[in-house]
């Protein structure tokens, strides 16, 4: 299968993200999230699939200590930065989350100011069977996330899991604590196979998570992750400690 994007392909579906009810997302329940099926033209995902990073280009992600008690998420993951060797399919794409088109959709979806900053930050997470992401809220500083799933209908079950899970408890939890999924009702479970993806809005009750992967051993879920941060006071003194938002170093 070619895996080339013609040098005037689009990488955004345009008609479906004109399509996207703002006020829709900002009413779900019990935070904003939508899942969204076709925000890549169908090329492209063919081409950014068939070209995503390799296993051994990203570093593992084993038993990393989280505030609060909370379990470590275990996982291969690759910070995007400038110069980072990539496909020019995917650096094509990057290029595009960067430039006018999404910023646009961010904006009206997010129901953002005209003098509101954003910076953005992008990371590939791969996940190997037993492997989970706890029950959590997102750091403040983050507006929200937008997840891109990399699965074809030959090489995932749904069965394994790996669904981005919207999660609502009887009770207010603290955002500062570990809470496991039993403390959790599950209202919505994303799509995570074809041209798939999911973005919610970060709140003080935005809990969400992965349950542990059941899939074979030589088997990866596999996902592209914008975040969308605010520029706060902590994003702006890791900017001049050359670092990005996310407090990785913005140069090898």
């Amino acid at each position: 299968m070619n895996c080339v994007v013609s040098k005037d392909a689009k990488y955004l579906d345009q008609a479906k993200i004109e399509a996207i009810d703002a006020t829709a997302f900002q009413n779900a329940n019990p935070f904003p999230w939508m899942n969204i099926n076709g925000f890549l033209t169908e090329e492209a995902f063919d081409s950014l699939y068939q070209t995503l990073p390799l296993s051994c280009q990203l570093k593992p992600e084993i038993g990393k200590k989280r505030d609060y008690g909370q379990q470590s998420h275990d996982r291969l993951t690759l910070q995007y930065r400038p110069g980072l060797d990539l496909s020019p399919q995917w650096q094509k794409f990057i290029d595009t989350l960067h430039g006018d088109q999404y910023e646009h959709f961010l904006r009206k979806l997010f129901a953002l100011k005209s003098n509101e900053e954003i910076v953005l930050t992008m990371h590939w997470h791969y996940a190997s069977k037993g492997c989970s992401v706890s029950p959590h809220v997102d750091a403040k500083r983050k507006l929200g996330s937008h997840i891109f799933y990399f699965h074809k209908d030959n090489d995932w079950n749904d069965d394994w899991g790996g669904q981005t899970l919207v999660l609502q408890s009887d009770k207010r939890l603290p955002v500062h604590s570990a809470p496991p999924f039993s403390d959790f009702n599950i209202c919505a479970a994303s799509s995570i196979k074809g041209n798939h993806s999911f973005i919610f809005e970060r709140t003080e009750q935005s809990w969400h998570g992965v349950r542990p992967l059941t899939c074979p051993a030589d088997h990866l879920r596999k996902v592209f992750i914008v975040v969308i941060n605010r520029v706060n006071l902590q994003v702006k003194w890791r900017r001049l400690r050359g670092k990005d938002p996310d407090g990785q170093p913005l140069k090898a």
